[in-house]
């Protein structure tokens, strides 16, 4: 249930590894569609009640999925013609009498045509668009051999980066060598070595799949936002405390709206989502003109988002100027 959430890559891909190699029969429950993608060949969706059985990989499942609700419409759209051209000669030939035997052979028909369904889709949507980003300087983020300790325990030595604006960049590594620490560090909550400016007008907006959230007059505010992240009617009453992971994870999100900011920081912000909303998050990044460092495992998330992205291990920071699969 859900394995990758708290993996690194490379745990991943063992992972993916083991299962593919060594494993007789696995049921995975996973939003990571890279991870499902490379492990599995059948595809069990559950959606608004019903469970629909596909004997193909995820992304295989995507296509067949959307064809065969195509053809549902298009046997529907034309079952629905020819349902009305015969309900319209019943009516018009009810009370002729040359006509009733046709009369009563179209109603007994009528009364044998299966009718076709179309399946339904949650459109339960994530609603998500970040407010423009405040102008900043040039370089939001500027590191300069930046060290950390705790106590003996050496986390990183001498990072260098410099993060410029509008720039979309990923932390990666394995758990343990410092991504969060780093974050920590930018947004100055804890002490370190060496220097770490912050360009002119930076507003942090940080998202951690975390558990509370804004208190006292904000929450009147949240509530028009509630409603955009499927928290509908009573669900804007719920106790954070008795929240999924998905419910929180949307909530985290909706403190990143409530100012606008230029430098958004999110910790694995992709854990509990499932993938509509993961691909509703990945596109308001995509379109929002700040800058955006992302802590992630999700390989398939940060493709095609992030054009810069550094490598924690070995107690070292390193820079490759390219997307996540290179």
């Amino acid at each position: 249930d859900e394995p990758t959430n708290h993996l690194d890559i490379e745990s991943i891909q063992w992972l993916e590894n083991f299962i593919a190699t060594r494993a007789n029969a696995v049921i995975l429950v996973s939003h990571d569609r890279a991870f499902i993608d490379n492990t599995t060949s059948r595809t069990i969706e559950i959606e608004l009640g019903h469970i629909y059985d596909y004997k193909v990989k995820y992304s295989d499942y995507v296509v067949l999925r959307k064809e065969r609700r195509e053809q549902q419409l298009r046997a529907y759209e034309n079952q629905q013609k020819k349902l009305a051209d015969t309900e319209a000669f019943i009516e018009r030939f009810r009370y002729k009498a040359t006509k009733s035997t046709q009369v009563q052979s179209r109603i007994k028909q009528l009364e044998k045509i299966e009718r076709i369904e179309v399946d339904e889709i949650d459109t339960a949507m994530l609603n998500l668009k970040f407010p423009p980003a405040p102008h900043s300087g040039s370089y939001p983020v500027i590191a300069e051999e930046v060290s950390k300790s705790y106590g003996d325990h050496l986390i990183f030595e001498h990072v260098n980066l410099t993060i410029k604006r509008g720039e979309k960049v990923a932390f990666v590594g394995k758990n343990g060598e410092g991504k969060s620490t780093l974050v920590k560090c930018i947004m100055n909550e804890i002490p370190f070595e060496g220097s770490l400016k912050l360009g002119h007008g930076v507003k942090i907006g940080y998202f951690d799949t975390v558990d509370y959230v804004a208190q006292g007059d904000i929450r009147t505010k949240i509530r028009d936002i509630l409603g955009a992240f499927m928290f509908g009617g009573e669900a804007s009453e719920k106790k954070v405390a008795v929240l999924s992971g998905g419910e929180r994870s949307r909530l985290a999100m909706i403190r990143l709206l409530l100012e606008p900011v230029n430098l958004l920081i999110l910790d694995e912000p992709t854990n509990h989502l499932d993938m509509r909303s993961k691909d509703v998050l990945k596109n308001a990044l995509k379109d929002f003109d700040g800058t955006v460092i992302v802590v992630s495992h999700d390989r398939e998330f940060l493709d095609g988002l992030v054009e810069k992205v550094y490598e924690f291990g070995n107690k070292k920071v390193k820079e490759h100027l390219c997307g996540i699969y290179e």
